[in-house]
Order: C-alpha cells, then structure tokens, then sequence
C-alpha cells in the first residue's frame, strides 16, 4: 500500500514539474498570471470612475444681490463643478442644447425676498437628463447645497428655519463616496476570473492538439492525477496575481482593507478553483487552444462583467436576469471583497458566498473529471 502511494506521489510531482517546465518555456503563462492584473488595475484603476467631477454648470442671476452672491460661493470651490455664467435663459439654454453645460441654475429676480416664502421658488434649476448618473449628481448636489445654506443663513438671521422633515444623513464604509473604493475591489473578481479561466484554458486543449493526451493516457497515469498535475501549477501562479492585485489595491489606489487578509485569502482560493475548474472544463470540451481562449472569455469574463454586481446593480436587472446571475460565480465574490475591503469581516455576507462557491467548484470539478478522456479512442 506504501509503494503504491509512492508511486502514486511520484507521479504526481512528475507531472507538476512537466508543468512547471512548459510554463517556463512558454512565458505566456506567466504573463496572464502577472502582467495580465497589473494591465488591467491600472487600466480600470485609473480610467473607469463612476464619479463625476468639473461638471460645466450654467448660472443665470437675474438680480445679484449679496444672497445670490453667498449661494454662488458654495459652488465656487467644489471639484464637482465648474461654473460657467450665462446673460439670460435662453443663452443658458441653447448652451445646454449643444451639451456645453449639464445644467442651469437660475436665481430669480426676487431671490431675496422669495427664500423663506412657502409655494415661491426662488431658485429653478434644469437637469440635462441624458446622462442620468450626472443628472442625478447635479439635481442632488444643488438640493442638497441649497438646503445646507439655508439653514446657515437662518442661524445667522437668529431665525429658525421651518422643515416639515430634516433629513440627517450617514453614509457608512465609504463616507467620502469614492467609486475608486468601490470599483478596484471588484475588478480583482474580474481579474482572477480571466486570468483563472485563461490559464487552464490552453492546458488540456494544447495536449489534445500535440497529441500528447494519447501517450499519457497510455502510462499509469490516472486522469484524476492529469488534472491535479496541470491544477497545481496554476492554482499557484494564480494565487500570486490575486496577491499582486491585492497589494495594488491596497497601496496603489489606496483601498482600505478593513476585514481579514486571512479571510480574503480563503475565499480567494475558492473562487479561484472556481475559475480554473472552468477553464479546465472548457479546455477539455473544446480540444483546441484557440477556441478554448475563445470561449474562456465569452462564457466566464463577460458574464462576470456584467452580471456580477461590478457596476450593475443585480437588484435592478429583471427578475429573470437576476436568477441567471446566481450561476456566475464572481457575484459571490464581489461580494465577498466588497464587503471585507470596505465594512470588514460581516459573516452574514461571507459565508453563504463562499458556500456557494465552493458548490460551484465542487460542481465544475466533477463535470471535468466526468467529461477527461479515460481511454485511447
């Protein structure tokens, strides 16, 4: 008994190292594991925002007055937007029309003696709506300095500014609201995804095509021990691109890390498994490199991209959507890394995410094993 799981750990090192080999002779590997995630962080990082900053707003005073001079200064110094100053409406609208500015700000004639009457705007504003993420920018931005410098103006009247409610809002994890925080631990899902997939793509495909399948299959080698041999190497190379887009996003962009790295390590082995059990499930179906590169991207990358909670709100998709996002296993691991980034070790979130990524590579596994050739054809 001894001898044979000798033998059988022989085997199995052998195999490990043919593969460490043909990694080194073939560098592509190495490069998806490791220049593959820094391309792409840096890429994301740095050029996908979901904020919304210098944004050309239109102002329109019909009268100024030391009060419409004191609500303009709020604007004067904010990142978000940058004023442009317009004779009359139509000037201001034609500006919008031609996508100048995305918005106007008009103070009417009788700001002054208007502010604190009830059913007497004194201020109108119009939102270009066709870009809706900055409409709603502009439209809360100007709702919410407009609210914040009457009440600073009634404080310093000694008056007391009547509310029917007062809104007093928290924002939890994230206070200064930055989309970097929210985006770059996502993109590590989307990273480990391609990555994974690619690396286990080409394995099985490249021994079907040199014909090197056939001679393993013709030694003692077992399937199960095939796989585990090709699994191995990789597994490791894409544990080292997943610490590498972790120590990018911790000291590169700045993410806080506010969970476990232990926890994150875990679960990023899960969904790595994950990734790899479905390359390799590709490679094996598809018999072919090119078509398994293929393939990898369009059944695991855009899915992930898209389905998975990244930048589309899962609870906004229809409900039919919604259900097929429950086969995509980077939703469970955005999940995941959003919540032990940003609000720490939250078990309620971790754990069924990682159950259910360990069903998927459980499942994936399995249906390699099922679909490896076991005998010459």
């Amino acid at each position: 008994m001894s001898d044979l799981r000798a033998s059988k750990r022989m085997r199995l090192k052998g195999l490990i190292v043919k593969e460490f080999l043909q990694i080194w002779r073939d560098p592509s590997s190495l490069s998806i594991a490791f220049l593959l995630p820094v391309l792409l962080l840096v890429m994301f990082g740095y050029g996908v925002s979901l904020d919304a900053k210098h944004v050309p707003v239109g102002w329109v005073v019909e009268q100024t007055t030391p009060e419409t001079t004191s609500f303009m200064a709020t604007f004067q110094h904010s990142e978000y937007f940058q004023s442009l100053y317009f004779a009359d409406m139509p000037a201001a609208e034609h500006a919008l029309q031609d996508r100048k500015i995305m918005g106007i700000i008009r103070l009417r004639e009788n700001f002054s003696s208007q502010l604190f009457k009830q059913n007497s705007p004194a201020i109108q504003v119009v939102v270009d709506g066709v870009d809706a993420n900055t409409a709603r920018l502009v439209s809360g931005y100007v709702q919410g300095s407009w609210n914040e410098w009457l009440s600073h103006l009634s404080r310093s009247r000694g008056t007391t500014l009547s509310r029917p409610v007062v809104a007093e809002q928290r924002i939890w994890y994230n206070s200064a609201v930055l989309s970097k925080d929210f985006l770059v631990p996502g993109l590590i899902a989307m990273i480990m995804t391609l990555t994974g997939a690619l690396l286990t793509a080409m394995v099985m495909a490249r021994e079907w095509e040199r014909g090197t399948l056939e001679a393993m299959i013709a030694t003692p080698v077992t399937m199960g021990e095939v796989l585990l041999g090709k699994l191995i190497p990789y597994y490791l190379l894409g544990m080292g691109g997943m610490l590498l887009s972790i120590a990018m996003a911790v000291f590169l962009f700045d993410v806080p890390l506010r969970g476990s790295f232990l926890v994150l390590l875990l679960t990023g082995t899960l969904f790595l498994l994950v990734a790899l059990g479905m390359g390799l499930l590709i490679s094996i179906i598809a018999k072919n490199q090119f078509v398994a590169g293929q393939a990898a991207i369009v059944v695991t990358y855009l899915p992930a991209f898209l389905l998975s909670g990244f930048i589309f709100n899962i609870d906004s998709m229809p409900p039919a959507i919604q259900a097929f996002t429950y086969l995509v296993g980077a939703r469970y691991f955005v999940a995941i890394l959003q919540t032990v980034f940003l609000a720490g070790d939250i078990w309620p979130v971790i754990l069924p995410n990682a159950l259910a990524l360990a069903l998927m590579a459980a499942v994936l596994f399995t249906l390699a094993a099922k679909k490896a050739p076991k005998r010459l054809e």
